[in-house]
């Protein structure tokens, strides 16, 4: 669901992948449907792969908008571009108890509320498909068995090392320098 959608470093606003280029990616931003390059040196994020620090574990970011969703009955979000950070932190935590109060900035917060916002506007958050596709991924998961791995011999299991010849040591030949008159100057 959120593989398809690409967060851009230094830009604002959430993008999809339009065409790929030897040297750069054409991203489309969601919210103007204006065109850029994104070149290699830019860090460009899908929203599939971000998750949040929680106390525990990493809630994956979808699992965060599922949870928006419920708190805001599947309406845009409550919270606005003017809250205060104290309100942001207060609606997080509704959202998310366990978040990671050292790990997880304001600054991060208002990302995943404004990146729900732009998603709820564009029909863009459906979590019914999400279900389904966890539902046909386990269900191939199940169909697949894991590979045999050989069975252990209970043969001789000393190793033998063979050993390195000795190494004699000889006497490396002495070098004398020749004293040499010195030339007068």
């Amino acid at each position: 669901m959120l593989n398809d959608i690409l967060a851009v470093s230094g830009q604002s606003g959430l993008f999809k992948l339009i065409a790929k280029n030897s040297n750069s990616i054409i991203v489309e931003s969601l919210e103007t449907a204006k065109r850029m390059p994104v070149y290699q040196t830019t860090k460009v994020s899908t929203l599939g792969d971000i998750a949040i620090f929680t106390t525990e574990t990493e809630v994956p970011l979808v699992d965060v908008f599922e949870k928006i969703s419920k708190i805001e009955n599947k309406a845009a979000c409550s919270i606005g571009k003017g809250a205060s950070n104290d309100e942001i932190k207060e609606y997080f935590e509704d959202v998310l108890p366990t978040y990671d109060k050292e790990r997880v900035y304001v600054s991060d917060m208002k990302k995943v509320l404004s990146w729900y916002t732009i998603l709820q506007a564009k029909n863009m958050l459906d979590f019914e498909k999400k279900a389904e596709e966890a539902t046909t991924e386990s269900s191939d998961d199940s169909k697949t068995t894991a590979p045999k791995t050989p069975k252990k011999t209970a043969t001789n299991t000393k190793q033998t090392v063979a050993k390195a010849p000795k190494m004699t040591k000889t006497a490396a030949p002495k070098v004398t320098q020749k004293s040499m008159p010195r030339k007068a100057q």
